[in-house]
Protein backbone atom coordinates (compact mmCIF):
# COMPACT_ATOMS: atom_id res chain seq x y z
CA UNK A 1 0.00 0.00 0.00
CA UNK A 2 1.03 3.68 -0.56
CA UNK A 3 0.71 6.31 1.95
CA UNK A 4 1.63 9.54 1.70
CA UNK A 5 3.90 11.10 4.37
CA UNK A 6 4.65 15.10 5.12
CA UNK A 7 7.56 16.51 3.86
CA UNK A 8 8.67 19.94 3.65
CA UNK A 9 5.80 21.71 1.86
CA UNK A 10 4.56 18.52 -0.06
CA UNK A 11 4.61 15.11 1.01
CA UNK A 12 6.71 11.79 0.33
CA UNK A 13 5.09 8.34 -0.50
CA UNK A 14 6.16 5.06 1.34
CA UNK A 15 5.69 1.50 0.31
CA UNK A 16 4.12 -0.38 2.87
CA UNK A 17 3.09 -4.11 3.53
CA UNK A 18 -0.48 -4.16 3.10
CA UNK A 19 -1.11 -7.05 5.84
CA UNK A 20 1.51 -5.57 8.33
CA UNK A 21 0.60 -1.66 8.61
CA UNK A 22 -2.53 0.03 10.12
CA UNK A 23 -3.00 3.81 9.60
CA UNK A 24 -4.67 6.39 12.00
CA UNK A 25 -5.56 9.99 11.11
CA UNK A 26 -7.11 11.40 14.09
CA UNK A 27 -10.79 12.29 13.71
CA UNK A 28 -11.39 9.96 10.41
CA UNK A 29 -10.01 7.08 10.99
CA UNK A 30 -11.79 7.03 14.68
CA UNK A 31 -14.38 9.04 14.37
CA UNK A 32 -14.23 11.74 17.24
CA UNK A 33 -17.37 12.32 19.83
CA UNK A 34 -19.77 15.15 18.10
CA UNK A 35 -18.74 18.56 18.49
CA UNK A 36 -21.58 21.53 19.60
CA UNK A 37 -23.67 22.61 16.68
CA UNK A 38 -22.91 26.00 15.48
CA UNK A 39 -26.40 27.21 16.24
CA UNK A 40 -25.96 26.37 19.56
CA UNK A 41 -22.62 27.29 20.66
CA UNK A 42 -23.08 30.85 22.49
CA UNK A 43 -25.80 29.62 24.51
CA UNK A 44 -23.95 26.16 25.60
CA UNK A 45 -20.84 28.45 26.56
CA UNK A 46 -22.84 31.00 28.28
CA UNK A 47 -24.65 28.40 30.09
CA UNK A 48 -21.19 26.84 31.45
CA UNK A 49 -20.04 30.54 32.32
CA UNK A 50 -23.74 31.26 34.03
CA UNK A 51 -23.05 28.07 36.15
CA UNK A 52 -19.34 27.51 37.27
CA UNK A 53 -18.32 24.62 38.63
CA UNK A 54 -16.95 25.11 42.63
CA UNK A 55 -17.42 28.90 42.90
CA UNK A 56 -19.89 31.66 42.34
CA UNK A 57 -20.68 33.25 38.98
CA UNK A 58 -19.25 36.53 37.69
CA UNK A 59 -21.85 38.42 38.91
CA UNK A 60 -20.95 37.84 42.24
CA UNK A 61 -17.03 38.01 41.86
CA UNK A 62 -16.96 41.51 40.75
CA UNK A 63 -18.58 44.72 41.25
CA UNK A 64 -17.82 48.82 40.28
CA UNK A 65 -14.10 49.00 40.35
CA UNK A 66 -12.85 45.71 40.24
CA UNK A 67 -10.12 45.01 37.82
CA UNK A 68 -10.19 41.97 35.16
CA UNK A 69 -7.71 40.26 33.51
CA UNK A 70 -9.15 37.52 30.85
CA UNK A 71 -5.81 35.50 29.97
CA UNK A 72 -6.22 33.90 26.78
CA UNK A 73 -3.98 31.16 24.84
CA UNK A 74 -1.51 32.46 22.02
CA UNK A 75 -1.71 31.27 18.23
CA UNK A 76 -0.47 27.67 19.13
CA UNK A 77 -3.41 26.41 19.71
CA UNK A 78 -7.50 26.84 19.92
CA UNK A 79 -8.33 27.47 16.37
CA UNK A 80 -9.43 30.64 14.38
CA UNK A 81 -12.87 30.17 13.00
CA UNK A 82 -15.62 32.42 13.68
CA UNK A 83 -16.86 29.89 16.63
CA UNK A 84 -13.80 29.44 18.02
CA UNK A 85 -13.43 29.21 21.80
CA UNK A 86 -11.99 31.93 21.97
CA UNK A 87 -14.02 34.11 20.22
CA UNK A 88 -17.24 33.28 21.60
CA UNK A 89 -16.49 32.64 25.27
CA UNK A 90 -14.33 36.28 25.76
CA UNK A 91 -17.31 38.55 24.97
CA UNK A 92 -19.65 36.77 27.17
CA UNK A 93 -17.49 37.03 30.00
CA UNK A 94 -17.09 40.51 29.30
CA UNK A 95 -20.82 41.21 28.90
CA UNK A 96 -21.08 39.40 32.55
CA UNK A 97 -18.39 42.05 33.56
CA UNK A 98 -20.18 44.64 32.23
CA UNK A 99 -23.62 44.10 33.86
CA UNK A 100 -22.11 43.84 37.49
CA UNK A 101 -20.91 47.18 37.03
CA UNK A 102 -17.38 46.40 35.58
CA UNK A 103 -15.75 49.19 33.95
CA UNK A 104 -14.28 48.92 30.35
CA UNK A 105 -10.66 50.84 31.31
CA UNK A 106 -10.63 48.36 34.43
CA UNK A 107 -10.23 45.18 32.00
CA UNK A 108 -6.97 43.93 30.76
CA UNK A 109 -6.96 41.26 28.18
CA UNK A 110 -3.13 38.70 28.56
CA UNK A 111 -2.00 37.02 25.58
CA UNK A 112 -0.38 33.86 27.73
CA UNK A 113 2.42 33.47 25.49
CA UNK A 114 4.64 32.67 28.12
CA UNK A 115 8.05 31.37 26.63
CA UNK A 116 6.42 31.54 22.96
CA UNK A 117 7.41 34.15 21.42
CA UNK A 118 4.51 37.43 21.47
CA UNK A 119 2.16 37.37 18.97
CA UNK A 120 1.71 40.04 16.35
CA UNK A 121 -1.11 42.66 15.95
CA UNK A 122 -2.23 40.86 12.93
CA UNK A 123 -2.57 37.36 14.73
CA UNK A 124 -3.68 38.79 18.05
CA UNK A 125 -6.62 39.86 15.69
CA UNK A 126 -7.16 36.70 14.08
CA UNK A 127 -7.64 35.02 17.77
CA UNK A 128 -9.77 37.39 19.48
CA UNK A 129 -11.83 39.02 16.04
CA UNK A 130 -12.82 41.97 15.30
CA UNK A 131 -14.97 43.48 17.86
CA UNK A 132 -12.60 42.46 20.62
CA UNK A 133 -9.88 43.57 19.13
CA UNK A 134 -11.00 46.98 18.03
CA UNK A 135 -12.38 47.82 21.26
CA UNK A 136 -9.22 47.38 23.54
CA UNK A 137 -6.46 47.12 21.17
CA UNK A 138 -5.97 50.82 20.33
CA UNK A 139 -6.16 51.48 24.51
CA UNK A 140 -3.50 49.03 25.37
CA UNK A 141 -5.41 46.67 27.08
CA UNK A 142 -4.39 43.75 25.25
CA UNK A 143 -0.67 42.52 26.11
CA UNK A 144 1.46 39.91 25.27
CA UNK A 145 2.76 38.36 28.53
CA UNK A 146 6.33 39.21 28.87
CA UNK A 147 8.04 36.58 31.29
CA UNK A 148 11.91 38.90 31.39
CA UNK A 149 9.31 42.27 32.05
CA UNK A 150 10.79 42.35 35.83
CA UNK A 151 8.35 45.66 36.44
CA UNK A 152 5.38 43.43 35.90
CA UNK A 153 6.49 40.38 37.47
CA UNK A 154 5.98 39.16 41.31
CA UNK A 155 8.22 36.79 43.10
CA UNK A 156 5.58 34.07 45.52
CA UNK A 157 8.52 32.60 46.92
CA UNK A 158 8.41 28.74 46.45
CA UNK A 159 5.16 26.28 45.90
CA UNK A 160 4.78 23.82 48.94
CA UNK A 161 7.21 21.15 46.64
CA UNK A 162 9.41 24.34 46.48
CA UNK A 163 8.60 25.09 42.81
CA UNK A 164 9.68 29.18 42.25
CA UNK A 165 6.34 30.99 41.41
CA UNK A 166 6.93 33.82 39.42
CA UNK A 167 3.62 35.35 37.87
CA UNK A 168 2.10 38.20 35.82
CA UNK A 169 2.30 41.18 38.32
CA UNK A 170 -1.32 42.34 36.10
CA UNK A 171 -2.99 39.01 36.59
CA UNK A 172 -2.07 38.59 40.30
CA UNK A 173 -3.29 41.96 40.95
CA UNK A 174 -6.31 41.78 39.58
CA UNK A 175 -10.00 41.57 41.25
CA UNK A 176 -10.53 38.45 39.19
CA UNK A 177 -8.65 36.58 36.84
CA UNK A 178 -10.01 34.97 34.05
CA UNK A 179 -8.16 32.20 32.06
CA UNK A 180 -9.78 30.56 28.62
CA UNK A 181 -8.12 27.19 27.87
CA UNK A 182 -8.50 24.29 25.55
CA UNK A 183 -8.68 20.85 26.72
CA UNK A 184 -6.56 19.12 24.20
CA UNK A 185 -4.55 16.08 24.07
CA UNK A 186 -0.75 17.33 25.06
CA UNK A 187 2.01 15.06 25.67
CA UNK A 188 3.01 17.58 28.63
CA UNK A 189 0.85 16.03 31.67
CA UNK A 190 -2.11 14.74 29.56
CA UNK A 191 -4.45 18.06 28.52
CA UNK A 192 -3.61 21.72 27.86
CA UNK A 193 -5.86 24.22 29.33
CA UNK A 194 -6.87 23.71 33.26
CA UNK A 195 -3.87 24.88 35.85
CA UNK A 196 -1.21 24.01 32.67
CA UNK A 197 -2.58 27.47 31.16
CA UNK A 198 -1.32 29.54 34.56
CA UNK A 199 1.79 27.20 35.37
CA UNK A 200 3.64 28.11 32.26
CA UNK A 201 1.20 30.69 29.99
CA UNK A 202 2.05 33.79 32.46
CA UNK A 203 5.09 32.74 34.40
CA UNK A 204 8.83 33.25 34.53
CA UNK A 205 11.46 31.01 32.89
CA UNK A 206 12.50 29.73 36.32
CA UNK A 207 8.86 28.55 36.86
CA UNK A 208 9.37 26.40 33.69
CA UNK A 209 12.31 25.22 34.07
CA UNK A 210 10.87 23.56 37.53
CA UNK A 211 8.86 21.62 34.92
CA UNK A 212 9.98 21.33 31.44
CA UNK A 213 13.29 19.47 32.58
CA UNK A 214 15.19 16.17 32.46
CA UNK A 215 14.34 15.73 35.85
CA UNK A 216 10.59 15.60 35.17
CA UNK A 217 10.24 14.67 31.99
CA UNK A 218 12.67 12.05 31.61
CA UNK A 219 11.00 10.20 34.54
CA UNK A 220 9.14 7.00 34.35
CA UNK A 221 5.61 8.64 34.79
CA UNK A 222 6.08 11.11 32.18
CA UNK A 223 6.27 8.35 29.37
CA UNK A 224 3.31 7.16 28.31
CA UNK A 225 1.53 10.77 28.79
CA UNK A 226 -0.94 10.85 31.38
CA UNK A 227 -2.44 12.96 34.27
CA UNK A 228 -0.66 11.54 37.11
CA UNK A 229 2.86 12.44 36.71
CA UNK A 230 4.93 14.83 38.73
CA UNK A 231 4.72 17.78 35.53
CA UNK A 232 1.40 17.57 36.22
CA UNK A 233 1.13 17.71 39.88
CA UNK A 234 3.59 20.82 39.67
CA UNK A 235 0.98 22.65 37.36
CA UNK A 236 -1.36 22.51 40.01
CA UNK A 237 1.40 23.33 42.74
CA UNK A 238 2.36 26.26 40.98
CA UNK A 239 -1.14 27.39 39.89
CA UNK A 240 -2.59 26.77 43.51
CA UNK A 241 -0.14 28.76 45.12
CA UNK A 242 -0.89 31.60 43.16
CA UNK A 243 -4.21 31.26 43.92
CA UNK A 244 -3.29 31.26 47.49
CA UNK A 245 -1.27 34.25 47.37
CA UNK A 246 -3.59 36.48 45.47
CA UNK A 247 -6.36 35.27 47.94
CA UNK A 248 -9.05 34.12 45.50
CA UNK A 249 -9.80 31.54 42.68
CA UNK A 250 -9.23 31.80 38.85
CA UNK A 251 -12.16 31.60 37.09
CA UNK A 252 -11.20 29.22 33.96
CA UNK A 253 -13.61 28.77 31.14
CA UNK A 254 -12.29 25.58 29.19
CA UNK A 255 -13.50 23.99 25.91
CA UNK A 256 -12.98 20.03 25.31
CA UNK A 257 -11.77 20.24 21.47
CA UNK A 258 -11.74 18.09 18.67
CA UNK A 259 -9.83 17.55 15.78
CA UNK A 260 -10.70 20.87 13.92
CA UNK A 261 -11.01 22.75 17.24
CA UNK A 262 -14.44 22.73 17.59
CA UNK A 263 -15.91 22.57 20.95
CA UNK A 264 -17.29 19.16 22.12
CA UNK A 265 -18.40 20.34 25.71
CA UNK A 266 -17.27 23.32 27.74
CA UNK A 267 -16.79 23.97 31.61
CA UNK A 268 -16.07 26.62 33.69
CA UNK A 269 -14.97 27.19 37.41
CA UNK A 270 -12.82 26.60 39.88
CA UNK A 271 -9.78 24.64 38.12
CA UNK A 272 -8.89 21.74 41.17
CA UNK A 273 -12.80 20.76 40.80
CA UNK A 274 -13.58 21.62 36.86
CA UNK A 275 -10.15 20.35 35.23
CA UNK A 276 -11.05 16.25 36.08
CA UNK A 277 -14.55 16.90 34.81
CA UNK A 278 -13.38 18.10 31.80
CA UNK A 279 -10.37 15.09 31.20
CA UNK A 280 -12.94 12.64 31.41
CA UNK A 281 -15.08 14.13 28.59
CA UNK A 282 -12.04 14.80 26.59
CA UNK A 283 -10.56 10.77 27.48
CA UNK A 284 -13.37 9.98 25.20
CA UNK A 285 -11.52 11.83 22.07
CA UNK A 286 -8.31 11.59 23.41
CA UNK A 287 -7.24 8.02 25.02
CA UNK A 288 -8.48 5.83 21.75
CA UNK A 289 -8.25 2.20 22.19
CA UNK A 290 -7.43 1.71 18.44
CA UNK A 291 -4.31 -1.52 18.59
CA UNK A 292 -5.02 -5.14 18.75
CA UNK A 293 -1.17 -6.05 19.12
CA UNK A 294 1.62 -3.36 19.44
CA UNK A 295 3.73 -2.07 16.85
CA UNK A 296 6.97 -2.37 15.91
CA UNK A 297 7.59 0.65 14.09
CA UNK A 298 5.85 3.92 14.10
CA UNK A 299 6.14 6.35 10.61
CA UNK A 300 5.11 9.61 10.15
CA UNK A 301 5.90 13.00 8.01
CA UNK A 302 7.55 16.30 9.08
CA UNK A 303 6.47 19.42 7.22
CA UNK A 304 8.02 22.83 7.59
CA UNK A 305 5.64 24.70 9.59
CA UNK A 306 3.74 23.34 12.23
CA UNK A 307 2.53 23.91 15.99
CA UNK A 308 5.36 26.26 17.49
CA UNK A 309 5.98 27.82 13.96
CA UNK A 310 7.76 28.00 10.47
CA UNK A 311 11.31 26.17 10.76
CA UNK A 312 9.84 23.27 13.23
CA UNK A 313 10.13 20.50 10.63
CA UNK A 314 13.54 21.54 9.48
CA UNK A 315 15.01 23.13 12.96
CA UNK A 316 16.70 19.64 14.63
CA UNK A 317 16.23 20.56 17.61
CA UNK A 318 12.58 20.63 16.76
CA UNK A 319 12.36 17.60 14.85
CA UNK A 320 13.67 15.80 17.85
CA UNK A 321 11.04 16.92 20.11
CA UNK A 322 8.36 16.46 17.61
CA UNK A 323 10.06 12.99 17.53
CA UNK A 324 9.47 12.23 21.02
CA UNK A 325 6.34 13.92 21.44
CA UNK A 326 4.94 11.02 19.46
CA UNK A 327 6.59 8.06 21.56
CA UNK A 328 5.05 9.83 24.69
CA UNK A 329 1.56 9.87 23.07
CA UNK A 330 1.75 6.47 21.74
CA UNK A 331 4.06 4.31 23.91
CA UNK A 332 1.43 2.42 24.92
CA UNK A 333 0.42 1.06 21.47
CA UNK A 334 4.11 0.13 20.81
CA UNK A 335 6.94 -2.27 21.58
CA UNK A 336 10.13 -2.31 24.35
CA UNK A 337 12.53 -2.35 20.89
CA UNK A 338 10.33 -0.51 18.79
CA UNK A 339 11.71 2.32 15.56
CA UNK A 340 10.54 5.19 14.25
CA UNK A 341 10.57 6.76 11.11
CA UNK A 342 10.10 9.78 9.82
CA UNK A 343 10.48 11.99 6.86
CA UNK A 344 12.17 15.73 7.26
CA UNK A 345 13.56 18.26 4.33
CA UNK A 346 16.06 18.84 7.24
CA UNK A 347 17.88 21.15 4.99
CA UNK A 348 19.28 23.35 7.96
CA UNK A 349 16.48 25.90 7.79
CA UNK A 350 16.59 26.76 12.05
CA UNK A 351 14.05 29.92 11.60
CA UNK A 352 16.66 31.89 13.07
CA UNK A 353 14.74 35.19 13.44
CA UNK A 354 11.84 33.54 15.18
CA UNK A 355 14.54 30.97 17.14
CA UNK A 356 17.32 32.87 17.33
CA UNK A 357 19.06 30.70 20.24
CA UNK A 358 18.92 27.68 18.86
CA UNK A 359 21.82 27.76 16.50
CA UNK A 360 24.11 28.07 19.08
CA UNK A 361 22.00 25.64 21.71
CA UNK A 362 22.88 22.98 18.56
CA UNK A 363 26.23 23.74 17.75
CA UNK A 364 26.90 24.06 21.56
CA UNK A 365 25.45 20.30 21.61
CA UNK A 366 28.09 19.11 19.03
CA UNK A 367 31.18 20.42 21.51
CA UNK A 368 31.96 19.83 24.96
CA UNK A 369 31.56 16.07 25.96
CA UNK A 370 27.76 16.42 24.95
CA UNK A 371 27.40 13.00 24.63
CA UNK A 372 23.47 13.16 25.26
CA UNK A 373 20.46 15.59 25.13
CA UNK A 374 20.24 15.67 29.14
CA UNK A 375 24.02 17.13 29.53
CA UNK A 376 22.49 20.12 27.45
CA UNK A 377 20.56 21.00 30.78
CA UNK A 378 23.54 22.52 32.73
CA UNK A 379 23.71 25.73 29.71
CA UNK A 380 20.05 26.36 30.41
CA UNK A 381 20.09 28.83 32.90
CA UNK A 382 23.59 31.04 31.49
CA UNK A 383 21.19 30.69 27.85
CA UNK A 384 18.01 31.96 29.76
CA UNK A 385 19.89 34.95 31.39
CA UNK A 386 21.37 35.86 27.55
CA UNK A 387 20.06 39.69 27.20
CA UNK A 388 20.44 39.55 23.71
CA UNK A 389 18.32 36.66 23.17
CA UNK A 390 16.03 37.78 25.78
CA UNK A 391 15.92 41.39 24.66
CA UNK A 392 14.86 39.44 20.81
CA UNK A 393 11.99 37.97 22.80
CA UNK A 394 10.87 41.04 24.33
CA UNK A 395 10.68 43.07 21.61
CA UNK A 396 11.26 41.26 18.11
CA UNK A 397 8.88 38.53 17.87
CA UNK A 398 11.17 35.80 18.95
CA UNK A 399 10.73 32.46 21.04
CA UNK A 400 12.69 32.79 25.00
CA UNK A 401 16.03 31.12 24.88
CA UNK A 402 15.33 28.57 27.63
CA UNK A 403 12.68 27.61 25.23
CA UNK A 404 15.26 25.45 23.53
CA UNK A 405 16.32 23.46 26.91
CA UNK A 406 13.19 22.76 27.54
CA UNK A 407 12.80 21.13 23.57
CA UNK A 408 16.09 19.00 23.94
CA UNK A 409 14.62 17.89 27.50
CA UNK A 410 11.47 16.30 25.61
CA UNK A 411 13.67 15.35 22.30
CA UNK A 412 15.82 12.81 24.50
CA UNK A 413 12.51 10.51 25.39
CA UNK A 414 12.26 9.43 21.52
CA UNK A 415 15.99 7.90 21.96
CA UNK A 416 15.36 6.77 25.67
CA UNK A 417 12.60 4.71 23.91
CA UNK A 418 13.39 3.72 20.47
CA UNK A 419 15.77 1.14 19.15
CA UNK A 420 16.28 3.70 16.73
CA UNK A 421 14.59 6.71 15.27
CA UNK A 422 15.19 7.57 10.74
CA UNK A 423 15.07 10.65 9.30
CA UNK A 424 14.71 10.60 5.63
CA UNK A 425 15.00 12.47 2.66
CA UNK A 426 17.05 15.06 4.63
CA UNK A 427 18.81 17.42 1.74
CA UNK A 428 21.45 18.00 4.59
CA UNK A 429 22.02 14.26 6.82
CA UNK A 430 24.10 15.89 8.68
CA UNK A 431 21.87 18.21 11.15
CA UNK A 432 19.71 15.10 11.82
CA UNK A 433 23.02 12.95 12.82
CA UNK A 434 24.03 15.51 14.76
CA UNK A 435 20.87 15.30 17.28
CA UNK A 436 21.42 11.23 17.80
CA UNK A 437 19.18 9.99 14.46
CA UNK A 438 20.17 7.26 11.81
CA UNK A 439 19.57 8.62 8.55
CA UNK A 440 18.62 7.06 4.78
CA UNK A 441 17.48 8.41 1.37
CA UNK A 442 13.71 6.81 1.79
CA UNK A 443 11.26 5.12 3.78
CA UNK A 444 11.85 1.71 1.69
CA UNK A 445 15.47 2.13 2.75
CA UNK A 446 14.80 3.15 6.34
CA UNK A 447 12.58 -0.28 6.60
CA UNK A 448 15.36 -2.66 5.44
CA UNK A 449 17.52 -1.37 7.80
CA UNK A 450 14.78 -1.61 10.88
CA UNK A 451 14.57 -5.23 10.77
CA UNK A 452 17.61 -5.46 12.06
CA UNK A 453 15.95 -4.22 15.13
CA UNK A 454 12.78 -5.56 15.05
CA UNK A 455 13.02 -8.76 12.36
CA UNK A 456 11.77 -9.51 9.17
CA UNK A 457 8.06 -8.24 9.29
CA UNK A 458 7.42 -5.77 11.74
CA UNK A 459 4.03 -4.43 12.66
CA UNK A 460 3.77 -0.78 11.33
CA UNK A 461 1.68 1.99 12.54
CA UNK A 462 1.26 4.62 9.96
CA UNK A 463 0.39 8.06 11.27
CA UNK A 464 -0.18 10.76 8.26
CA UNK A 465 -1.41 14.28 8.92
CA UNK A 466 0.09 13.67 12.46
CA UNK A 467 1.20 17.26 12.61
CA UNK A 468 -1.79 18.54 10.80
CA UNK A 469 -4.43 17.50 12.88
CA UNK A 470 -5.06 17.51 17.04
CA UNK A 471 -3.32 14.20 17.70
CA UNK A 472 -4.86 11.32 20.40
CA UNK A 473 -2.99 9.41 22.25
CA UNK A 474 -3.33 5.61 20.97
CA UNK A 475 -4.06 2.95 23.55
CA UNK A 476 -4.24 -0.66 23.50
CA UNK A 477 -8.05 -1.78 22.64
CA UNK A 478 -8.43 -4.23 26.15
Amino acid sequence: MKVNFEYGQGVMTAELPEDRTDVFIPGTTVPDPAYIPEDQIVEVTRESILNPIGMKPISDLVKKGSKVTIVFPDRVKGGFQDTAHRKISIPIILEECFKAGVEKKDILLICSNGLHRKNTEKEIKSILGNKVFYDFWHSNQIINHDSEDYDNLVDLGVDENNNPVIMSKQVYESDLAVFIGHTLGNPYGGYSGGYKHSATGITHWKSIASHHAPHVMHRDDFTPVNAQSLMRSKFDTISMHMEKEMNTKFFMCDAVLDTKARQIAVFSGYAKEMQPISWKVADERTYVPFADEKYDIMIFGMPQNFHYGNGMGTNPIFMMQAASAQIIRHKRVMSDNCVMIFSSICNGYFHDQEFPSYRETYELFQQDYHNQLPDMAEHGVNFAMNKYYTDLYRFNYAYHPFHAFSMMSCGHLAEKHCSAVYCVGAYEPGFARGMGLKTRASFEEALEDAKKYVGANPKILALPLTFKTASVHLCMKE
